[in-house]
């Protein structure tokens, strides 16, 4: 196999699995990790792949998939942490609830909940709940977007600058452990920065796949996170967190690897 065929390879493969491991693709075509960085370099040049834990995944993009894409990626992952954190917000409780599919599968999971007051600029989390009466449902004004059904704006931040909830929930595009969790639009960093600076108790979600994404807007460290709800961690990105942060994992693998190192 040529260079030109092998570098079509290896990025057909990233595009299938979202990030390659240098090693691995030396092994599936049988040659050297040397000449695989060469091919990777090439790639990288063109804009085709991005360097990432030492492996490779698909360079950033500044559009995020529209949400009904997002709604069934990784759902099973989703409707787990969704019910775990449920099962933690008590009775008569306030929370805000950020953008995105997971935080929208955390809506549906608080709908036998009583007496919650939930503020969101998420138009998904108002109609998810829109069946219980005893949850009280206010929605920030902004501007719309037709993709995310959600809105966005200084009209958002200021809405949650106006509360003060006992718990904020919010979820990203993507995380990083020097940079925490990131977003593809700026705006959508600055709702989940609101959040975090009106609330009693901070609360990121993101299950395993986001630390594989790449967003470019950052929203704050993980200084700022209370507790972490997440499928399952791995040991490379565990170590890298602040002691500070409490890790929950929802998934049956999660379970399992954290009983093994017991």
């Amino acid at each position: 196999m040529g260079a030109r065929e092998r570098q079509n390879s290896i990025l057909e493969w990233a595009r299938e699995e979202e990030h390659v491991e240098v090693d691995d693709i030396a092994r599936r075509f049988g040659v050297t990790p040397q000449t695989i960085r060469r091919d990777i370099n090439k790639l990288c040049e063109q804009g085709l792949l991005r360097r990432r834990y030492g492996g490779v995944s698909l360079p950033a993009s500044s559009i995020n998939s529209p949400i009904s894409a997002r709604q069934v990626t990784n759902i099973a992952a989703k409707q787990a942490i969704a019910e775990r954190i449920a099962a933690a917000i008590p009775e008569n409780a306030s929370v805000s609830l950020g953008v995105g599919s997971t935080i929208e599968c955390v809506a549906r999971a608080l709908i036998n909940h009583k007496s919650l007051k939930i503020l969101t600029n998420n138009l998904s989390v108002a109609s998810a709940l829109s069946s219980n009466p005893d949850i009280e449902v206010i929605v920030s004004g902004g501007q719309y977007r037709h993709n995310d059904h959600d809105v966005v704006g200084p009209e958002v931040t200021h809405f949650f600058s106006s509360f003060h909830t006992d718990f904020g929930i919010f979820s990203a595009a993507s995380m990083d452990v020097r940079n925490g969790p990131m977003e593809h639009d700026i705006r959508e960093a600055e709702v989940s920065r609101a959040i975090i600076a009106n609330t009693r108790s901070r609360l990121f979600v993101a299950d395993h796949s986001k630390w594989l994404q790449s967003a470019s807007c950052k929203v704050a460290t993980f200084r700022y996170v209370d507790v972490f709800y997440t499928d399952f961690i791995e040991d490379q990105y565990r170590i890298g967190l602040p002691d500070t942060v409490e890790i929950v994992e929802c998934s049956r693998r999660g379970q399992s690897l954290k009983a093994a190192s017991i």
